[in-house]
């Protein structure tokens, strides 16, 4: 049974992600006996965390013994997820296999302060949780900004009012203190880049699940991420500020970026670029992002719509070219803005970046957009289902 123990993270994260819907696949993947896997799997159901069918089933057209179906619990506990960007906040609660329970949001310009923010995202997450009645696990942050690790400081908040190196996890976690969110401590308040987590939603739920070595590159609200799966393990680097992407240069007499330079993605393919190219007035009624998708989805036969789609996708084919001939992705996920503009018109981008490839073969890397509604903030979950995915009997302790 030590044996079983240790295989309670293992499992638990298989039946988190997908990858064993059956107590038979569960045995293959741990490579233990089916004694060992059902013990296992009956732990985590008296933790709460899956449930097991009681009658076993057998898949359509296959033979051999039906096995018991395993599932995430979706009554069970869950984490708080917060995400910030230019244009406000958004809460969730989110349970196991990346399922958004229940979430709100909050618009308007973001203080100076980020202490102001993220009580206010925190309030809001408590107000759920009150509401729904879940026991909270942890809680995870998205932020629009490199974070550094592993002290959680937000070096670049380009696009927010907020100084530079703002302790934004710190933070975070005074915020869940103040709030009473149950068991807070040192470890239940992570922190993260929006598009990083974004990319590790997607890969394990979403669009990116199977690939080995995925690409996501995205626009939110404001400027321009990516972030960088290797080996199936997120890549951040060695202080968490992997592959900067919106300051790669895609037009040399383009516009001023934050950073200094000119003509980056940053403010090339972003909401604010798209905006401007169509000849349109940015309004405060909603974010940026919403205005310009709601433009390709609605005008999108309208000249000057479609020709500010276009040169956004040549600006973007040609940063996605440089990163593919550089990193040899098996996959790449577009999010935000950018999937917009991919799901519009994909031939366009895939010649883009088929024309500019090395030899011919980067051109044939599959790009898709990302499948998940909220992915950062998913991905934010994640990092806060991570202490539990190592070892669920934490979940007794909290």
């Amino acid at each position: 049974m030590e044996r079983g123990r240790g295989a309670l993270g293992p499992a638990l994260e298989l039946v988190h992600t997908g990858r064993a819907p059956t107590r038979a696949v569960l045995t293959s993947e741990l490579g233990v006996t089916r004694a060992t896997a059902g013990a296992v799997a009956a732990e985590l159901e008296a933790l709460g965390l899956i449930t097991v069918d009681s009658r076993p089933t057998a898949s359509a057209g296959s033979q051999g013994r039906p096995s018991h179906r395993l599932f995430v619990n979706e009554n069970g506990p869950v984490v708080l997820a917060a995400q910030i960007h230019a244009d406000g906040f958004r809460v969730a609660l989110v349970g196991l296999g990346g399922r958004i329970v229940a979430t709100t949001s909050g618009c308007g310009t973001i203080p100076a302060d980020p202490a102001v923010v993220l009580a206010e995202a925190v309030a809001a997450g408590s107000d759920l949780l009150r509401e729904t009645g879940r026991r909270c696990l942890g809680a995870g942050l998205a932020v629009p900004s490199a974070v550094a690790e592993p002290d959680g400081e937000a070096l670049n908040p380009l696009h927010l009012a907020w100084p530079s190196g703002a302790p934004v996890r710190a933070l975070f976690l005074q915020a869940l203190a103040d709030a009473g969110i149950p068991g807070v401590t040192d470890a239940i308040g992570f922190t993260g880049n929006d598009v990083n987590l974004m990319a590790l939603a997607e890969h394990r739920h979403g669009a990116g699940r199977g690939a080995r070595d995925l690409l996501c590159v995205a626009s939110g609200h404001r400027g321009v991420g990516g972030a960088l799966v290797l080996d199936g393990r997120l890549h951040s680097g060695s202080s968490g500020l992997a592959l900067e992407v919106g300051h790669l240069t895609v037009n040399p007499e383009g516009a001023p970026c934050h950073c200094g330079s000119r003509g980056c993605l940053d403010v090339e393919a972003d909401p604010l670029a798209f905006l401007v190219a169509a000849g349109r007035e940015p309004g405060p009624e909603v974010s940026l992002l919403r205005q310009a998708a709601d433009l390709i989805r609605d005008e999108y036969a309208d000249p000057g719509v479609r020709a500010a789609a276009d040169l956004l996708v040549d600006r973007l084919g040609l940063g996605i070219a440089g990163l593919v001939n550089i990193l040899n992705p098996d996959r790449i996920i577009l999010g935000g803005l950018h999937r917009s503009l991919l799901e519009a018109d994909p031939e366009r981008l895939r010649a883009v970046v088929a024309d500019r490839s090395l030899w011919g073969r980067s051109g044939g890397v599959p790009i898709l957009p990302c499948s998940l509604d909220y992915n950062s903030l998913v991905g934010a979950a994640e990092l806060a289902w991570q202490p539990v995915l190592d070892d669920p009997l934490v979940v007794l302790e909290r």
